[in-house]
């Protein structure tokens, strides 16, 4: 049989109930990371109908070194670095194709990327292809970065350190120590990397994120993912001048790829300009998160102090039950299992955004309630 390894591989799957399959989207959205319902806006839609009618073409036709570098992307750009204050900004197609090509290319042979225990899979795709040595440190343990680092110098490594974390984390809905990680890095001449994707949006001024007041230094870099919070697609690396242009002369990811949609740029800075001009969004998502910690802790739902909120119930069979009851009762909410969480997490991953009200809220605590029983 031409796929027998493949086929073995899928009914293993089956049989360890890890089995993934594609279906509609259904039922209250406690599930997307659209958190500021800015996916459906009316704003974005009209953008979008202006730019076509103005002859915005929908497809680059090209790489960004050939003939696919379109205006929309260079404006996007330069308007991303002022947002978020930095030298430069370059943008992506997502956040995984951005982090994959930013832990690839920078890091150099005789580097160390010292990484969090939970970072995200796009980060190791990009360290998998690395000339760097690569280390985990203790999940939000700004002493065990620190530490990894002295141990890797204490045997010699003489290269650039690089720090990689997340400031938010998707799972656990926990921020990182990043004022702390901050002074790691200046203490030991290192780079920090930040991954805003799910704190872009939803925090600082204008929702300019947890790394707000980092950015625009000479040792941080952070990527904001548009296609989260800003209801697009695509992601944005900020920092350094000298960042943007290693990446364009010798990321190959980058190098190699057709450019994204110049409708899509577009989309992404009228995100920005909503997210400033319109923080309303944020007041009535944090009215939301407010709402659900009164209702859903005392189902054993952490309080994160985020949009992020886990059910951990540890075993994978019991999560996915409660998960099909809830979808069942018409609420999307997601069972999360092993190996996108550890063994013995998994969990109910409840995400607020806009799309759902506080009566929403309420309802899906009483359903919760009854699917635990």
């Amino acid at each position: 049989m031409m796929f027998a390894d493949q086929d073995r591989d899928l009914a293993n799957l089956a049989a360890a109930d890890r089995y993934r399959s594609l279906r509609p989207r259904t039922g209250i959205d406690f599930a997307s990371n659209d958190y500021l319902g800015l996916a459906g806006s009316d704003r974005l839609r009209a953008a979008m109908i202006d730019a076509l009618s103005r002859g915005v073409p929908v497809g680059s036709g090209g790489s960004r070194l050939l003939r696919g570098n379109a205006p929309e992307h260079e404006t996007l750009e330069a308007e991303a670095a002022r947002f978020f204050g930095t030298e430069a900004a370059l943008f992506f197609a997502s956040g995984y194709i951005a982090n994959t090509i930013l832990f690839a290319t920078l890091p150099q042979r005789g580097d160390l990327i010292v990484h969090d225990a939970l970072i995200h899979a796009s980060a190791h795709e990009g360290m998998r292809l690395t000339r760097a040595s690569c280390v985990s440190a203790a999940h939000n343990d700004a002493d065990a970065f620190a530490d990894a680092i002295t141990a890797w110098r204490a045997t010699g490594g003489t290269g650039r350190v690089w720090i990689a974390v997340e400031s938010l984390y998707s799972m656990d809905g926990d921020r990182a120590p990043l004022a702390d990680l901050a002074h790691v890095a200046d203490r030991h001449d290192a780079i920090l990397l930040i991954d805003e994707a799910h704190a872009t949006g939803v925090f600082g001024t204008d929702g300019r994120g947890l790394a707000e007041g980092l950015d625009g230094r000479a040792n941080v870099i952070t990527l904001r993912t548009c296609g989260k919070a800003l209801g697009c697609e695509g992601a944005l690396l900020c920092g350094p001048a000298v960042m943007r242009e290693f990446i364009v002369n010798r990321g190959r990811g980058f190098i190699f790829s057709t450019a994204s949609s110049p409708l899509m740029a577009l989309a992404v800075g009228e995100a920005l300009r909503i997210m400033a001009d319109e923080p309303a969004r944020r007041d009535q998502l944090w009215g939301l998160i407010a709402t659900a910690e009164r209702v859903l802790v005392p189902h054993g739902v952490v309080a994160t102090g985020s949009q992020i909120l886990p059910l951990v119930l540890g075993d994978a069979a019991r999560t996915m039950r409660v998960a099909s009851a809830i979808q069942a009762a018409g609420f999307d909410v997601r069972g999360i299992r092993p190996p996108t969480v550890p063994e013995g997490t998994s969990r109910l991953r409840i995400s607020l955004t806009l799309n759902a009200t506080a009566a929403d809220i309420a309802a899906l605590g009483t359903i919760l309630g009854e699917a635990l029983q």
